[in-house]
């Protein structure tokens, strides 16, 4: 059943043609952005955490009307600690503008000039599963600099793209097209 109200992704429709290919009026390649969308285990984690700061926070309240101001402070930093490590989740992959690509991880952020690559490439490789130490055999996407070290940016077994391999080609395609625009030959 389709909706009535639109989302910026599907605006441009016309009478059952979709335009996944086209780009938006209003997109700046000069703006960092991700060219897929979060994964549900991505978002479905990321909601847990907020829903369990709902309930610190709640517990924080109770615990300041009590008279307990530290616990309270306590709880209050720990809600606040949740929260962040969420957002910070949601903002977790690959990123890529008309500047480069970054990887977002969730302690680091490394970001690479397209000028600094060599390749952009799909390989197959033993990758970790969701993040965990075990490794599956799986596809990523490799970025290649030109001193040879490669960069992982993503794979078909994380937390975007865990049984969506359409969507991991698609980003992957994606990527890939981005480096071939902006990658100086």
């Amino acid at each position: 059943m389709p909706l009535p109200f639109l989302t910026a992704d599907r605006a441009f429709e016309v009478a059952g043609e979709t335009s996944d290919d086209v780009a938006l009026p209003f997109d700046d390649h000069d703006q960092w952005r991700r060219p897929y969308r979060p994964g549900p285990w991505r978002v479905g984690a990321a909601a847990l955490l907020l829903l369990m700061a709902s309930f610190v926070l709640l517990a924080a309240m109770i615990i300041a009307f009590a008279g307990a101001m530290p616990g309270a402070g306590i709880c209050l930093g720990l809600a606040l600690v949740m929260i962040a490590c969420a957002l910070r989740l949601l903002r977790v992959g690959a990123w890529v503008s008309r500047h480069g690509l970054r990887r977002v991880g969730f302690f680091s952020t490394t970001t690479v000039p397209w000028g600094r690559a060599t390749d952009v490439r799909t390989v197959q490789q033993p990758v970790r599963w969701l993040g965990l130490p075990r490794t599956v055999q799986g596809q990523a996407l490799v970025l290649v600099r030109h001193s040879g070290e490669r960069l992982q940016l993503l794979t078909d077994h994380n937390a975007d793209f865990l049984s969506r391999v359409e969507a991991f080609d698609r980003a992957a395609d994606t990527v890939e097209a981005w480096g071939d625009e902006y990658r100086p030959v």
